[in-house]
């Protein structure tokens, strides 16, 4: 019975070492200096977890949602315990200014709003491994810089009325998109691009052009995407034109789960 009874003692302590040994090998393996991906929720008492600069320079059209936008973007920080930054100012595009951000969020900007050094921050800041997430006209914006057209994916060429259209998710495994039912309807501004994006980006919905008029792409309408950009991260999404969409629930969950895709929390 003794001896039973030893057998059994160092049969667990074999298996606790085993444990122990797993663990740290796991440990080790992950390089030096990195962090896995998380959900940016802050604790009770703890300063915010994480960071964003929200951007809304217009130099073209002005849409009356920013206040709604902003609103709203402020509400979902709070909510997640992420301090937000916001600003119509190009003079916070210094790299000693965006390196302190989890993303760049470019929200209904519009037109030419930086001059050349300010590019020049915003490449080195996504060099280094921020984020950047735009929202509605984010994509008619810096028309004549090539790389900006590649990093939101695609610049927005023509639109029709306001109308109610139906869009498909094609994946519904990202957080912007994992909360959305198949076929969505909903009323907004429907972009046509001057480009299909699709080769170069990771397209995640598309719009039915059956199910409104004025689409020019065809069946192959992409309307949000994401992309690993050139060390960096990206995600647009074409939606977030009226007032209206800054307190639907199933678009405000979409747009914060972009934004956590480009900040790295999701």
């Amino acid at each position: 019975m003794v001896k039973r009874m030893g057998l059994i003692a160092l049969a667990l302590i074999v298996i606790l070492a085993g444990g122990w040994f797993l663990l740290n090998k796991n440990h080790a393996s992950q390089p030096p200096g990195t962090t896995l991906a998380h959900t940016c929720v802050k604790q009770e008492g703890a300063p915010a977890c994480g960071k964003l600069l929200v951007f809304s320079k217009t130099a073209g059209f002005r849409h009356a949602s920013i206040g709604a936008a902003i609103a709203a973007i402020k509400k979902l920080a709070t909510e997640h315990g992420v301090e937000a930054d916001f600003t119509e100012d190009a003079n916070m595009f210094t790299f000693t200014k965006l390196k302190q951000y989890n993303a760049v969020v470019f929200l209904l900007t519009s037109g030419e709003v930086f001059d050349s050094q300010q590019q020049q921050a915003l490449m080195q800041y996504v060099h280094a491994g921020g984020g950047y997430a735009g929202v509605h006209s984010a994509s008619d914006t810096e028309h004549s810089w090539p790389w900006y057209g590649k990093l939101v994916g695609a610049f927005f060429l023509s639109h029709p009325a306001v109308s109610q259209a139906t869009i498909d998710v094609v994946d519904a495994a990202h957080p912007s998109t994992s909360m959305l039912p198949v076929h969505w309807s909903r009323t907004d501004e429907w972009y046509n691009f001057a480009t299909n994006p699709r080769a170069s980006v990771h397209v995640l919905l598309q719009v039915d052009e059956h199910t409104y008029k004025g689409g020019t792409m065809g069946a192959d309408h992409p309307i949000a995407w994401y992309h690993s950009f050139e060390g960096g991260r990206a995600w647009y999404s074409a939606l977030g034109h009226t007032s209206e969409s800054y307190s639907e629930p199933l678009f405000l969950a979409h747009l914060w789960g972009g934004i956590s895709y480009a900040a790295g929390w999701a």
